[in-house]
């Protein structure tokens, strides 16, 4: 079964004339071998100027485009090592699962946006290839070759040890490319555009993991640490901008990662490793903590319901992540009516997969 612990990466570039550059094909190496291979329903987007999005999704990569049509262009014009349109054999079909679904509301979201005809889904395998290409003409292209995730889809595993922690290093590689980069989980839902909210030139945004109330005018600093010695944030949103100070941070991290008791309770979570990295380098490095109205934590938002009425419509990110299983999280995501492939899957273009 399909893991629902899940990454979303935004890269965004301000200011700068977008070049496709001529080591493109190492680049998307990079990407996907280190998420290529994971079964788990994952993304990785890239946010350019234009409007440029990449998100890696489980077994789809889907890249939102300014101009879909100049990017396919560009794509067959620089034969990107790789990147197939179309095979001679015919569609099989794509399972039901949490991934599909869970990406299908993600494309929903995009929909509502207005940015669905910006969006190129780059399939790890032909049963994405041609299901999305049955559904959305145009609109798929295959990464090969297609990875074969069996060895890593068990949450813990070695293997899957191994892909996670190898995550932050595709993230300081990229802070060295100079893009602006948003780690996201995707069993989250969002509400609001959070983009407006990642105030000032800071080097590291995050969100709390406390379910204990903030004022709305909260501290934006670091918080005290609590009983354990260390800060309680929340490694499911961070926005790292490609300063020195980014670098340093998601260096500490993978330092943190790298000396943990090896366990797989321990190696499957990544935030304590990020807590302690926050905590040593708070001197050194410009961190800002995102309002809890507008990002709150799960148990907040799901356990508190006269909070959640006080700052209603402050809310931009609700993150569904205290509870495991996937059948759970969705009976609770459509409980407070955040469930959007039930009523809004019209708005895909892919309808119901």
């Amino acid at each position: 079964m399909t893991s629902i612990i899940s990454l979303l990466l935004y890269y965004l570039v301000f200011g700068v004339k977008l070049k496709f550059p001529t080591y493109a094909p190492q680049i998307l190496d990079i990407v996907m071998d280190v998420f290529g291979s994971l079964s788990m329903a994952s993304l990785v987007s890239l946010l350019l100027p234009k409007s440029w999005w990449f998100i890696r999704y489980g077994s789809y990569v889907i890249l939102l485009v300014g101009d879909l049509h100049q990017m396919l262009k560009i794509l067959n014009d620089r034969q990107v090592h790789g990147i197939v349109r179309m095979q001679p054999q015919p569609p099989p079909l794509l399972p039901e699962t949490f991934t599909a679904v869970t990406f299908n509301t993600e494309i929903s979201s995009v929909a509502q946006q207005k940015h669905q005809d910006k969006v190129l889904v780059i399939a790890e395998d032909y049963t994405t290839l041609y299901k999305v290409n049955e559904h959305w003409p145009g609109h798929a292209v295959l990464f090969q070759p297609a990875l074969d995730a069996e060895s890593t889809q068990n949450f813990g595993s070695e293997d899957f040890i191994n892909i996670a922690s190898r995550r932050r290093l595709l993230l300081l590689q990229i802070l060295d490319l100079g893009y602006n980069v948003m780690y996201n989980d995707v069993d989250m839902v969002w509400l609001a555009d959070p983009f407006p909210y990642l105030q000032g030139n800071h080097d590291v945004y995050f969100t709390d993991d406390m379910a204990a109330v903030k004022p709305l005018n909260h501290s934006h600093n670091l918080p005290p640490p609590g009983k354990e010695g260390r800060t309680n944030i929340c490694s499911c949103m961070i926005f790292l901008r490609p300063t020195n100070g980014a670098k340093l941070e998601i260096s500490k991290w993978i330092e943190e990662l790298q000396i943990q008791p090896r366990s797989k309770a321990m190696k499957s979570n990544d935030q304590p490793a990020f807590n302690l990295a926050l905590n040593k380098t708070a001197g050194e490095v410009d961190l800002y903590l995102l309002p809890q109205a507008a990002f709150p934590t799960g148990k907040l938002y799901f356990k508190n319901k006269s909070w959640v009425q006080e700052t209603k419509g402050m809310h931009v990110i609700i993150h569904n992540y205290y509870i495991t299983g996937f059948r759970k999280k969705i009976k609770l995501f459509r409980k407070f009516g955040l469930w959007l492939v039930d009523n809004h899957s019209i708005q895909s273009p892919l309808g119901k997969l």
